[in-house]
Parts: structure tokens; sequence; C-alpha cells
């Protein structure tokens, strides 16, 4: 049985949401830190090439987007579920607009002049000047958009108000009764914001938002312990990726098992990954890679959100 190896930095919004995903379902893992911006070698061994954050190793499996990794950690522990009986597309609906439209918005207020000043002022200038280059081409290539600092915070009030309203008319403790990956998905972006005293009243002006916050953020981080990149890497090498999921799919675009193929994202980060296509279903894809220092690795990637083409 392999670990659970989380590949992450300790700033970042989508790591934050798989931290509360492992501590909401208390699992251990191990924790291997990443740079938060481009090279990243030992990551990139791995993934070949995808370069967001995090990233889920399990052997030789390893697993891009928070969105699928919640799915393989449904399959790790089944309880407490992400995505509870009856909801599961209540809930997968929410979670994909939160990390969306609403990490979009929580981004642009972040990066406003103020709080990148509070946020990162401590910073060397050459090392922040080098942080904001990296972020500004995040974007080329992609679907998604900036949204204009102004739109944001013409914006930000309905979203706020609009939470604040469904946790006051909700029953249960949660946006939909039991604590779920809506949660979870909502609550990073305002984690975001909280980081600063500049937008962090973005969030503290709405009571019964900021009180479930708490709630949510006491999930925890479950039990982990530190690991390195080469170690990581090593395990890779060492493990043999796990045996393919049965409920293929005959894809609608007509790629086919056994292609080389190159899948990437396709709103923002989109360097794409390159491999043969093993395993195409309704929600998963999976390419198989061979790397000189982590051996033959599988490289899993959600069918939403990601691009397939011929390479």
């Amino acid at each position: 049985m392999h670990e659970l190896i989380l590949h992450h930095y300790p700033t970042s919004p989508f790591a934050e949401k798989t931290r509360l995903m492992l501590g909401f379902k208390q699992l251990s893992w191990r924790s291997v830190m990443i740079p938060p911006i481009m090279p990243k070698p030992d990551l990139t061994a791995l993934t070949g090439g995808y370069r967001k954050t995090p990233v889920l190793q399990i052997g030789a499996d390893i697993y891009c987007d928070s969105a699928l990794i919640a799915q393989r950690l449904e399959a790790e522990k089944s309880t407490p579920a992400l995505l509870p009986e009856g909801q599961a597309f209540n809930v997968a609906s929410f979670a994909q607009w939160a990390d969306s439209q609403v990490f979009l918005h929580a981004v642009s207020l972040v990066f406003q002049p103020e709080s990148v000043a509070a946020r990162f002022g401590k910073l060397p200038p050459e090392i922040l000047k080098t942080f904001i280059a990296d972020r500004s081409t995040l974007f080329n290539g992609g679907l998604a958009t900036r949204v204009p600092l102004e739109v944001a915070k013409h914006q930000w009030p309905t979203i706020m108000a609009r939470l604040q309203q469904q946790l006051e008319r909700e029953p249960g403790d949660f946006l939909f009764g039991e604590a779920s990956l809506a949660d979870i998905a909502m609550a990073h972006s305002l984690w975001f914001l909280r980081g600063t005293p500049v937008t962090a009243p973005l969030v503290d002006a709405y009571p019964a938002v900021a009180t479930w916050l708490a709630r949510v953020l006491d999930f925890g981080h479950g039990s982990f312990s530190d690991m390195s990149g080469e170690e990581a890497i090593s395990i890779a090498r060492d493990a043999t990726p796990a045996a393919l999921p049965s409920a293929a799919l005959a894809d609608p675009n007509g790629f086919a098992v056994g292609q080389q193929v190159a899948i990437s994202a396709i709103d923002y980060g989109v360097d794409a990954v390159e491999g043969e296509l093993v395993f195409c279903g309704s929600e998963e894809l999976i390419l198989r890679r061979e790397d000189p220092r982590a051996g033959t690795v599988h490289v899993h990637f959600p069918r939403m959100g990601f691009a397939i083409k011929a390479s």
C-alpha cells in the first residue's frame, strides 16, 4: 500500500483546498515542498510538465488537479464523503463554480497593489519581481481571463451576500447541510483573502460566513510528515502503476488507447503533458510516461477542464 504524497507549497490556495480534504477525511500523508514558480524539476519528472499546484502522488500514479484528487481521496476513504450520496451533482457543480469564478475574483482582489505590498512587502525585490513575472504569463493561451480589479470589487458583495444567505437559511452547519467538497472549494479562496489585512475585511464583514469558514478550517490537515522531492521520485521509480479502471469510454473525438497524445488544462497554466493514452473514461484520462528519473508513471487528469490533442 503506497502512501499519499502531496506536492505543494504553503501559500497555494488549491493546496490548502487539498490539505483540508485530507484533514476532513483524517488521512495520513507525506508532504513534499515544491517551488511556487517554474522551474520545478522534481515535480516535472513526475508530471511531464504540468505546472499547477498541488499534485497528489500514490506510488507511480500521479494525480493532477484538485477536482480529480477529491475523487481519488473518495476512493481512498469513503467516509466522511466529500461528495455525499444524493448531493454529488450539486456539490461537484458548486465546487467547480467556486474553483473558477470565486477563485478568479479572489486572485484579482489579492493581487491589487495594496494587498501585494502587505503580503510580499518583506520579500527581496528581485524575488517579488520574478514571482510577478511568472504569474503574469499564467493565463497565456488559456480560456480563462483575469477579472479586472474594479469588476471583482463590484461583484464581490453579491457573491458574499448570496453565500451568507445560504448559510443563514440552510438548517445544517454547512452549505448543503452536511459538510462536503462544496464547503472546502469555497473556503480556500476566502482563506486566500484572509492572508492580508487589506483583503481580510472582504470576508470578515459577513459574520455568518466568517463563522462557517472557521468551522471548515477546523477540519485541519490530517497527519503528515515531510518527504524530499528526490525520495518521492525514488518511490515512483520503484513502484508499478496501479491497475487501470474498468469503466472505459469510447472517446467522442476518436482518441484511442495506445495513441500518443498531449493533455493540457484549458483555463490557465496550459503547459501540455505528452504520453501514451492508456485509459479514457467519463471523468478521467490517464497517460503513461517514461522519465529518466521517475521511470514509468501514469499521470491522471480530469476530463472536465482539460483538452486532449494528438502529439
